[in-house]
Protein backbone atom coordinates (compact mmCIF):
# COMPACT_ATOMS: atom_id res chain seq x y z
CA UNK A 1 0.00 0.00 0.00
CA UNK A 2 1.19 3.58 -1.11
CA UNK A 3 0.16 7.13 0.44
CA UNK A 4 -0.93 7.52 -3.24
CA UNK A 5 -3.44 4.71 -2.82
CA UNK A 6 -4.64 5.75 0.54
CA UNK A 7 -4.90 9.11 -0.53
CA UNK A 8 -7.58 8.18 -3.71
CA UNK A 9 -9.57 6.55 -1.25
CA UNK A 10 -10.13 9.61 0.70
CA UNK A 11 -9.91 12.08 -1.73
CA UNK A 12 -12.91 9.70 -3.55
CA UNK A 13 -15.10 9.46 -0.58
CA UNK A 14 -15.31 12.94 0.06
CA UNK A 15 -15.75 13.61 -3.44
CA UNK A 16 -18.85 11.34 -3.45
CA UNK A 17 -20.41 12.59 -0.05
CA UNK A 18 -19.91 16.28 -0.80
CA UNK A 19 -21.29 16.21 -4.59
CA UNK A 20 -23.95 13.82 -3.34
CA UNK A 21 -25.53 15.64 -0.24
CA UNK A 22 -27.01 18.93 -2.59
CA UNK A 23 -28.89 16.24 -4.69
CA UNK A 24 -30.09 14.30 -1.65
CA UNK A 25 -31.42 17.88 0.26
CA UNK A 26 -33.27 18.79 -2.79
CA UNK A 27 -35.22 15.49 -3.29
CA UNK A 28 -35.97 15.87 0.52
CA UNK A 29 -37.44 18.84 0.34
CA UNK A 30 -39.34 17.96 -2.65
CA UNK A 31 -40.72 14.95 -0.92
CA UNK A 32 -40.73 16.36 3.02
CA UNK A 33 -38.53 13.86 4.20
CA UNK A 34 -37.66 16.76 6.77
CA UNK A 35 -36.53 16.68 10.76
CA UNK A 36 -39.05 18.36 12.70
CA UNK A 37 -37.95 20.66 15.24
CA UNK A 38 -39.16 19.24 18.70
CA UNK A 39 -38.43 19.60 22.55
CA UNK A 40 -35.19 17.83 22.62
CA UNK A 41 -33.95 18.78 19.12
CA UNK A 42 -31.73 22.22 18.69
CA UNK A 43 -32.59 22.79 15.44
CA UNK A 44 -35.20 25.68 14.47
CA UNK A 45 -36.16 24.30 11.20
CA UNK A 46 -37.38 21.65 9.10
CA UNK A 47 -33.88 19.88 8.06
CA UNK A 48 -33.44 17.10 5.77
CA UNK A 49 -31.73 13.97 8.18
CA UNK A 50 -30.40 11.86 4.90
CA UNK A 51 -27.02 12.64 5.42
CA UNK A 52 -25.76 9.03 6.10
CA UNK A 53 -26.98 8.59 2.15
CA UNK A 54 -23.97 10.12 1.20
CA UNK A 55 -21.58 9.03 4.20
CA UNK A 56 -22.38 5.51 3.05
CA UNK A 57 -22.03 6.14 -0.44
CA UNK A 58 -18.39 7.69 -0.09
CA UNK A 59 -17.38 4.99 2.10
CA UNK A 60 -18.39 1.98 0.33
CA UNK A 61 -17.61 3.07 -2.85
CA UNK A 62 -14.05 4.57 -1.96
CA UNK A 63 -13.15 0.60 -0.08
CA UNK A 64 -14.93 -1.26 -2.23
CA UNK A 65 -12.63 0.07 -5.39
CA UNK A 66 -9.38 1.04 -3.56
CA UNK A 67 -9.24 -1.12 -0.39
CA UNK A 68 -8.20 -4.48 0.70
CA UNK A 69 -11.63 -6.54 1.61
CA UNK A 70 -9.94 -9.07 3.85
CA UNK A 71 -9.45 -9.57 7.40
CA UNK A 72 -12.89 -9.24 8.06
CA UNK A 73 -13.72 -5.71 5.91
CA UNK A 74 -16.00 -7.95 3.51
CA UNK A 75 -17.94 -8.37 6.59
CA UNK A 76 -17.48 -5.37 7.46
CA UNK A 77 -19.63 -3.93 4.55
CA UNK A 78 -21.76 -6.79 5.24
CA UNK A 79 -22.66 -5.55 8.26
CA UNK A 80 -23.03 -1.87 7.04
CA UNK A 81 -25.30 -2.45 4.52
CA UNK A 82 -27.94 -4.09 6.89
CA UNK A 83 -27.28 -0.96 9.14
CA UNK A 84 -27.63 1.21 6.15
CA UNK A 85 -31.34 -0.28 5.45
CA UNK A 86 -32.82 0.16 8.85
CA UNK A 87 -31.27 3.16 9.27
CA UNK A 88 -32.48 4.83 6.06
CA UNK A 89 -36.05 3.18 6.92
CA UNK A 90 -36.02 4.96 10.55
CA UNK A 91 -35.02 8.51 9.11
CA UNK A 92 -38.01 8.05 6.89
CA UNK A 93 -40.76 6.33 8.77
CA UNK A 94 -39.33 5.38 12.30
CA UNK A 95 -38.58 2.34 13.34
CA UNK A 96 -38.83 0.98 16.50
CA UNK A 97 -35.86 0.52 19.16
CA UNK A 98 -36.68 -3.29 18.88
CA UNK A 99 -36.03 -3.10 15.44
CA UNK A 100 -32.87 -1.33 15.34
CA UNK A 101 -31.32 -3.43 17.91
CA UNK A 102 -32.23 -6.25 16.01
CA UNK A 103 -30.33 -5.39 13.51
CA UNK A 104 -27.35 -4.23 15.32
CA UNK A 105 -27.52 -7.84 16.95
CA UNK A 106 -27.51 -9.60 13.46
CA UNK A 107 -24.47 -7.04 12.08
CA UNK A 108 -22.35 -7.56 15.11
CA UNK A 109 -22.83 -11.48 14.46
CA UNK A 110 -21.66 -11.14 11.30
CA UNK A 111 -18.08 -9.82 12.09
CA UNK A 112 -17.58 -12.05 15.16
CA UNK A 113 -18.69 -15.42 13.65
CA UNK A 114 -18.24 -14.84 9.73
CA UNK A 115 -15.12 -12.25 9.91
CA UNK A 116 -13.42 -13.98 13.31
CA UNK A 117 -13.63 -9.93 14.70
CA UNK A 118 -13.37 -10.40 18.27
CA UNK A 119 -11.53 -9.11 21.38
CA UNK A 120 -9.40 -12.19 22.58
CA UNK A 121 -6.60 -10.51 24.98
CA UNK A 122 -7.03 -7.62 27.53
CA UNK A 123 -3.40 -6.85 27.37
CA UNK A 124 -3.10 -6.90 31.39
CA UNK A 125 -5.89 -4.58 31.59
CA UNK A 126 -6.93 -5.33 35.36
CA UNK A 127 -4.30 -7.94 35.45
CA UNK A 128 -6.40 -10.01 32.58
CA UNK A 129 -4.98 -11.43 29.06
CA UNK A 130 -6.12 -14.02 27.13
CA UNK A 131 -10.14 -14.21 27.13
CA UNK A 132 -12.04 -17.29 27.10
CA UNK A 133 -13.76 -17.52 23.69
CA UNK A 134 -17.34 -17.47 25.50
CA UNK A 135 -16.12 -14.82 27.37
CA UNK A 136 -14.41 -13.25 24.13
CA UNK A 137 -18.01 -13.53 21.95
CA UNK A 138 -19.94 -11.79 24.86
CA UNK A 139 -17.76 -8.97 25.85
CA UNK A 140 -17.05 -7.62 21.76
CA UNK A 141 -21.07 -8.11 21.54
CA UNK A 142 -21.24 -5.21 23.96
CA UNK A 143 -18.15 -3.33 22.36
CA UNK A 144 -19.98 -3.47 19.04
CA UNK A 145 -23.14 -2.36 20.47
CA UNK A 146 -21.94 0.24 23.10
CA UNK A 147 -19.74 1.44 20.84
CA UNK A 148 -22.19 1.60 17.61
CA UNK A 149 -24.79 3.62 20.06
CA UNK A 150 -22.66 6.02 21.77
CA UNK A 151 -21.80 7.22 18.39
CA UNK A 152 -25.04 8.27 18.10
CA UNK A 153 -25.80 9.11 21.30
CA UNK A 154 -23.20 12.22 20.59
CA UNK A 155 -25.38 13.23 17.37
CA UNK A 156 -27.31 15.85 18.86
CA UNK A 157 -25.18 19.33 18.03
CA UNK A 158 -24.19 20.56 14.12
CA UNK A 159 -21.10 19.14 13.17
CA UNK A 160 -20.53 17.36 16.80
CA UNK A 161 -20.25 13.62 15.30
CA UNK A 162 -19.10 14.40 12.34
CA UNK A 163 -15.86 15.62 14.09
CA UNK A 164 -15.47 13.28 16.91
CA UNK A 165 -15.83 10.73 14.02
CA UNK A 166 -13.19 12.53 11.93
CA UNK A 167 -10.98 13.12 14.69
CA UNK A 168 -11.25 9.00 15.38
CA UNK A 169 -10.63 7.66 11.78
CA UNK A 170 -7.41 10.04 11.82
CA UNK A 171 -6.25 8.35 14.91
CA UNK A 172 -7.18 4.65 13.99
CA UNK A 173 -5.68 5.30 10.55
CA UNK A 174 -2.19 6.85 11.68
CA UNK A 175 -1.79 3.64 13.75
CA UNK A 176 -3.34 1.24 11.36
CA UNK A 177 -0.85 2.77 8.24
CA UNK A 178 2.38 2.90 11.17
CA UNK A 179 1.87 -0.97 11.84
CA UNK A 180 2.90 -1.55 8.28
CA UNK A 181 1.16 -5.09 7.64
CA UNK A 182 -1.09 -5.92 5.28
CA UNK A 183 -3.73 -6.66 8.26
CA UNK A 184 -3.57 -3.11 9.42
CA UNK A 185 -3.02 -1.40 5.98
CA UNK A 186 -6.84 -2.96 5.46
CA UNK A 187 -8.17 -0.99 8.09
CA UNK A 188 -5.99 2.01 7.26
CA UNK A 189 -8.21 2.31 3.77
CA UNK A 190 -11.25 1.80 6.22
CA UNK A 191 -10.43 4.60 7.89
CA UNK A 192 -9.27 6.45 5.22
CA UNK A 193 -12.63 5.91 3.33
CA UNK A 194 -14.45 6.90 6.23
CA UNK A 195 -12.89 9.97 6.69
CA UNK A 196 -13.15 11.35 3.61
CA UNK A 197 -16.88 10.68 3.22
CA UNK A 198 -17.10 12.47 6.73
CA UNK A 199 -15.71 15.53 5.78
CA UNK A 200 -17.42 15.72 2.77
CA UNK A 201 -20.53 15.87 5.19
CA UNK A 202 -19.32 17.91 7.61
CA UNK A 203 -19.23 20.55 4.43
CA UNK A 204 -22.98 20.91 5.21
CA UNK A 205 -23.44 20.20 8.78
CA UNK A 206 -20.58 21.95 10.75
CA UNK A 207 -22.62 25.40 10.79
CA UNK A 208 -25.91 26.57 10.40
CA UNK A 209 -26.60 22.83 9.22
CA UNK A 210 -28.53 22.45 6.26
CA UNK A 211 -28.41 18.39 6.50
CA UNK A 212 -28.13 16.00 9.18
CA UNK A 213 -26.67 12.53 9.58
CA UNK A 214 -29.75 10.63 10.74
CA UNK A 215 -29.72 7.27 11.93
CA UNK A 216 -28.13 6.08 8.92
CA UNK A 217 -25.00 7.89 9.41
CA UNK A 218 -24.69 7.59 12.83
CA UNK A 219 -25.86 4.34 13.28
CA UNK A 220 -23.26 2.98 10.27
CA UNK A 221 -20.37 5.49 11.52
CA UNK A 222 -20.75 3.96 14.83
CA UNK A 223 -20.49 0.34 13.85
CA UNK A 224 -17.72 1.04 11.66
CA UNK A 225 -15.97 2.45 14.49
CA UNK A 226 -16.72 -0.50 16.59
CA UNK A 227 -14.58 -3.00 14.17
CA UNK A 228 -11.77 -0.37 13.20
CA UNK A 229 -11.64 -0.25 17.32
CA UNK A 230 -11.46 -4.61 17.90
CA UNK A 231 -9.09 -4.58 15.24
CA UNK A 232 -6.93 -1.87 16.82
CA UNK A 233 -6.78 -3.60 20.32
CA UNK A 234 -6.53 -7.04 18.65
CA UNK A 235 -3.18 -5.72 17.08
CA UNK A 236 -0.16 -7.45 18.70
CA UNK A 237 2.28 -5.02 17.44
CA UNK A 238 1.08 -2.97 20.72
CA UNK A 239 0.42 -3.73 23.69
CA UNK A 240 -1.14 -0.75 24.87
CA UNK A 241 -3.75 -0.54 22.32
CA UNK A 242 -6.43 -0.94 24.96
CA UNK A 243 -5.85 2.41 26.46
CA UNK A 244 -5.07 4.02 23.59
CA UNK A 245 -8.86 2.86 21.94
CA UNK A 246 -10.30 4.04 25.27
CA UNK A 247 -8.55 7.30 24.96
CA UNK A 248 -9.38 7.71 20.89
CA UNK A 249 -12.89 6.82 21.69
CA UNK A 250 -12.87 9.42 24.65
CA UNK A 251 -15.99 11.46 23.87
CA UNK A 252 -18.13 8.59 23.32
CA UNK A 253 -17.30 6.68 26.05
CA UNK A 254 -17.64 9.45 28.64
CA UNK A 255 -21.32 10.99 27.60
CA UNK A 256 -22.68 7.82 27.46
CA UNK A 257 -21.30 6.64 30.67
CA UNK A 258 -21.91 9.86 32.25
CA UNK A 259 -25.74 10.37 30.92
CA UNK A 260 -26.49 6.67 31.69
CA UNK A 261 -25.19 7.39 35.27
CA UNK A 262 -27.41 10.56 35.81
CA UNK A 263 -30.75 9.05 34.42
CA UNK A 264 -30.21 5.91 36.78
CA UNK A 265 -29.32 8.35 39.54
CA UNK A 266 -32.95 10.33 38.95
CA UNK A 267 -34.98 6.91 38.97
CA UNK A 268 -35.55 6.71 35.00
CA UNK A 269 -34.86 4.73 32.79
CA UNK A 270 -30.99 5.01 31.16
CA UNK A 271 -32.60 4.52 27.60
CA UNK A 272 -35.04 7.42 27.95
CA UNK A 273 -33.83 10.39 25.86
CA UNK A 274 -33.50 13.93 27.98
CA UNK A 275 -31.13 16.93 27.41
CA UNK A 276 -28.28 16.35 30.02
CA UNK A 277 -24.99 15.31 27.15
CA UNK A 278 -22.57 16.86 27.57
CA UNK A 279 -23.16 19.10 24.44
CA UNK A 280 -26.90 20.33 26.12
CA UNK A 281 -24.93 21.86 29.05
CA UNK A 282 -22.12 23.42 27.03
CA UNK A 283 -24.74 24.82 25.06
CA UNK A 284 -26.87 25.92 28.16
CA UNK A 285 -23.64 27.58 29.21
CA UNK A 286 -24.34 29.84 26.71
CA UNK A 287 -21.51 28.23 24.01
CA UNK A 288 -22.82 28.02 19.97
CA UNK A 289 -22.55 25.15 18.35
CA UNK A 290 -19.24 25.82 16.90
CA UNK A 291 -17.58 26.63 20.42
CA UNK A 292 -19.20 23.22 21.47
CA UNK A 293 -17.73 21.57 18.94
CA UNK A 294 -14.40 22.62 19.12
CA UNK A 295 -14.17 22.50 23.09
CA UNK A 296 -15.30 18.62 22.95
CA UNK A 297 -12.46 17.88 20.08
CA UNK A 298 -10.20 19.48 22.14
CA UNK A 299 -11.07 17.44 25.37
CA UNK A 300 -10.99 14.21 23.05
CA UNK A 301 -7.54 15.39 22.01
CA UNK A 302 -6.79 15.89 25.15
CA UNK A 303 -7.35 12.49 26.06
CA UNK A 304 -5.06 10.78 23.52
CA UNK A 305 -2.44 13.08 24.13
CA UNK A 306 -2.73 11.69 28.06
CA UNK A 307 -2.74 8.57 26.98
CA UNK A 308 0.51 8.46 24.42
CA UNK A 309 2.66 10.54 27.23
CA UNK A 310 1.21 8.00 30.09
CA UNK A 311 2.97 5.27 27.93
CA UNK A 312 5.92 6.53 26.72
CA UNK A 313 6.46 7.14 30.60
CA UNK A 314 5.83 3.72 31.05
CA UNK A 315 2.84 3.26 32.45
CA UNK A 316 0.52 0.38 31.75
CA UNK A 317 -2.93 -0.28 30.39
CA UNK A 318 -4.96 -0.49 33.90
CA UNK A 319 -2.95 2.59 34.99
CA UNK A 320 -3.45 4.91 31.70
CA UNK A 321 -7.29 3.79 32.18
CA UNK A 322 -7.45 4.91 35.51
CA UNK A 323 -5.59 8.50 34.63
CA UNK A 324 -8.29 8.80 31.61
CA UNK A 325 -11.07 7.99 33.99
CA UNK A 326 -9.81 10.59 36.36
CA UNK A 327 -9.54 13.08 33.58
CA UNK A 328 -13.01 12.06 32.71
CA UNK A 329 -14.22 12.72 36.49
CA UNK A 330 -12.89 15.88 36.70
CA UNK A 331 -14.05 17.13 33.82
CA UNK A 332 -17.74 16.00 34.48
CA UNK A 333 -17.43 17.93 38.01
CA UNK A 334 -16.60 21.12 36.73
CA UNK A 335 -19.20 20.94 33.71
CA UNK A 336 -21.69 19.96 36.30
CA UNK A 337 -20.46 22.89 38.89
CA UNK A 338 -20.34 25.49 36.08
CA UNK A 339 -23.80 24.33 35.18
CA UNK A 340 -24.88 24.54 38.96
CA UNK A 341 -23.81 28.29 39.14
CA UNK A 342 -25.47 29.13 35.80
CA UNK A 343 -28.53 27.63 37.00
CA UNK A 344 -28.67 29.74 40.24
CA UNK A 345 -27.82 32.70 39.16
CA UNK A 346 -30.71 32.61 36.37
CA UNK A 347 -32.84 31.16 39.66
CA UNK A 348 -31.83 34.64 41.56
CA UNK A 349 -32.78 36.79 38.97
Amino acid sequence: MSYFHLTLSFVWAFLISVFAIPSIIFVAHIKNLLDEPNKRTMHKSLTPRLGGLAIFAGFFSALTIFGELDFGVQQLLAGAIIIFFIGLKDDIVSVSAFKKFFVQILAAGIVMFMGGIRITDFHGVLGLHQLDEGVSYTFTFFVIIGITNAINLIDGVDGLAGTIIAIICVSFGFFFYSYQSLYSFAYAYVAASLLGSILGFLRYNLQNAIIFMGDTGSLICGFIISVMAIQFIEIKTSEASPSIAVAILFIPILDTLRVFLLRILNGISPFIPDKNHIHHRLNALGLTHLKTVFILALVNIGAIVLSLISINLGYNNTEVILFLVTYAIVLSIILEVLYKKMAFRAMVK
